[in-house]
């Protein structure tokens, strides 16, 4: 499979009028499914209620606490969350030239599992421990990547993905081994519900422990945009245009990892939304830049909003985030290789 060619940086131009108005329709639609997000749950707020809260205005202390401690810090992660999937996936499959390739493509999503793991099994379900384990577990396996791959000469795209395979499968091979060691009673079960993915535990200190981090990978990655594109290029050509292909490729691999791994130490391994948020942007926009980036975040941030909105919302018992996701994400993969229009097989 083979991922279209990307544009030149300077072929980048908002001012194309279709680009403007997909710019403005996602943008709107963000909007409203983050003031939907905040209105969902156990406890429903009124947009009247949330006006008053968000200007200073008098409300109940219930509503106050419950807007301040649980519902805007987890509609605050949701939204980065979505929006850090879909910048990465959309960079990942530019410099690996891949339309398949996903935030999990270096192995960021196993190393955090393992990690979350090992922190259930030494520590006990202490959700501080589980997200930190997880972070370094998910920083660690990109690092073991970036170094598998260096022993392969020039560490091409190719080195990276195979490095990631090999790093998912130790992973797989030593969670199945916590797994089996773990009392099936408590420690398994919070192993599994772990790796479904889920907002439900999300408070303001959590998300404000991870904004840095995710902050110095977003800014990375911007830093880079104009080398992001022309890694998109064949190795070769990229050098000619004054690319330091193998410094660059790590770099840029470093940041978005960074970006993943702040968002899933707390929120758990989400399914598809890096995946599905770039071939959305990419059908829309017809090509590939780093505006084809901004609009796979703000995609991916809608995605997100909306599967958390119906994982409160589907039934009486809340469910992983994943689930919508999954839901909503294999129908559209499905339609692109049914149309063949992003993906070529």
């Amino acid at each position: 499979m083979e991922c279209s060619r990307p544009a030149r940086p300077d072929a980048e131009n908002i001012n194309d009028k279709r680009c403007k108005m997909y710019f403005i329709v996602v943008g709107l639609l963000v909007v409203a499914a983050f003031l939907v997000s905040l209105r969902v749950g156990r406890y429903p707020i009124s947009i009247g209620e949330i006006a008053s809260l968000l200007t200073g205005g008098e409300v109940g202390s219930t509503t106050r606490a419950v807007f301040l401690t649980l519902r805007l810090p987890r509609t605050m992660t949701a939204l980065l969350a979505g929006a850090g999937l879909g910048l990465s996936g959309s960079v990942f499959q530019q410099i690996f030239r891949n339309p398949l390739a996903a935030p999990d493509i270096v192995g960021v999503t196993s190393g955090a599992n393992l990690g979350a793991a090992f922190a259930v099994i030494m520590f006990g379900h202490s959700a501080t421990l589980m997200a930190g384990t997880a972070f370094v577990g998910a920083m660690a396996s990109m690092l073991l990547v970036v170094a598998i791959a260096k022993l392969a000469k020039g560490g091409s795209t190719v080195a990276f993905i195979l490095a990631g395979i090999i790093m998912r499968a130790i992973a797989d091979a030593l969670i199945m081994m916590l797994k089996y060691y773990a009392d099936p009673e408590k420690e398994l079960a919070a192993i599994e519900y772990w790796a479904m993915g889920s907002l439900s535990g999300i408070t303001a200190s959590k998300l404000l422990a991870v904004v840095p981090f995710f902050l110095l990978g977003l800014f990375g990655i911007i830093l880079l945009r104009r080398q992001i594109a022309l890694l998109g290029l064949e190795d070769d050509e990229s050098r000619t245009l004054g690319v330091s292909v193998r410094y660059v490729r790590v770099a840029v691999l470093g940041f978005s990892a960074l970006t993943v791994a702040s968002i899933i130490c707390i929120t758990g391994p989400i399914a598809f939304t890096g995946l599905i948020a770039p071939h959305v942007a990419r059908l829309a926009l017809k090509r590939i830049s780093f505006l084809w980036c901004i609009l796979s975040a703000m995609t991916g941030a809608f995605i997100l909003l909306v599967s958390d909105c119906l994982a409160r919302g589907i039934s009486s018992a809340e469910i992983p985030v994943s689930i919508p996701t999954t839901l909503i994400g294999v129908p559209i993969l499905l339609y692109f290789m049914w149309m063949r229009k992003t993906v070529k097989i």
